[in-house]
Order: structure tokens, then sequence, then C-alpha cells
């Protein structure tokens, strides 16, 4: 994107992030779609812990080159699975997240979706994640717009962390 396309926005008060995105970009989860669980999700250190007051993280995460994740298994049905028959472990068979819907809480990693962030310069970048734009039925499809939520898709969490890139090669 251009660096005129390039938008500083303020969050959480006094937090800048640079918006590389169209501002009336619009989002809302779909009933139904659950694409973004069929991945693994990333877990940050301040994330583990509130997930231990929420879940067993020996049942519900997974260790992977050092990063814990929570644990992507195969489900017992055709709807809200992978091709691979597979979908994060708190995917409930409704369709719901069981963190979000029973506890009102859900992973930094899984807030920011369907953006990316990026660091460049010292800044925290915010674009929209190029699978999203393949895969996520909730882009486009409201009167919601991302811009004008941003506090809701960014937790606080990630000024306090020293990477918060949520594109990592794994």
């Amino acid at each position: 994107m251009s660096g005129e396309q390039q938008r500083r926005v303020t969050v959480h008060g006094d937090r800048e992030v640079v918006v590389e995105f169209d501002p009336d970009l619009t989002f809302e989860c779909v009933d139904e779609c659950t694409w973004c669980c069929h991945h693994g999700v990333l877990l940050y250190e301040q994330d583990f812990f509130e997930l231990a007051n929420h879940a067993s993280l020996s049942d519900a995460t997974v260790q992977r080159k050092g990063r814990d994740f929570v644990k992507r298994e195969p489900k017992d049905r055709e709807e809200h699975v992978d091709v691979d028959g597979q979908a994060c472990y708190f995917l409930r068979e409704d369709g719901l997240c069981e963190l979000h819907a029973e506890h009102d809480w859900k992973p930094a990693r899984c807030s920011t979706f369907p953006l990316e962030v990026s660091v460049e310069d010292g800044d925290i970048h915010v674009s929209v994640r190029d699978k999203a734009r393949e895969h996520c039925e909730g882009l486009h499809v409201s009167d919601r717009r991302v811009i004008d939520n941003l506090e809701a898709f960014l937790p606080e969490v990630l000024w306090e962390l020293d990477d918060p890139t949520t594109r990592k090669e794994l």
C-alpha cells in the first residue's frame, strides 16, 4: 500500500498503529463460517496464563519450536472443520468458540482476526491477512467498520510484546 493510503490511528487512548487497509472495510463474524478456527492459535505468554483459568493446558495446548499453541484436533463431524477434519480444540459442534461463548475471553491472536499485525521501524502496522481475503466470509457483510472498532481487534497485550507480529513462520 502506498504511503498516502496509510493512516495513523490511535487506539487504547495513546497507542498508535499504522493502518494499511481501506478505511471503509467492514467485518462481522458470520454464522457457520468458522474458517479462522481451523488453524492453530499461537498463544502469547499472557494468553497462556489466562487460558489456564479456563482449561487444562495439557489437554488444550501443544508446543511447536518452543512456542505454545492451542491444539488443533480431529472432530467427529463434517461441519466446522478444515479439509483434514480438524479444528481448534475450543471450537464447539455448534460453531462457537467455547472460550468466547462461555468465558467472554479469547486469545489475542483470535481477537486480531482477520487482521495481521507487523512491525516496521518500531511502528505496529495493521493490514488484512491475505488468506482472510480469500476465505473469510465476514468481510464486507455489515456496517461495522474495522477502523472504527480497532480496539476490539487489537488487544492491549500487543504493546507489551517484544514482537507482536502475527505471521510467524514455524
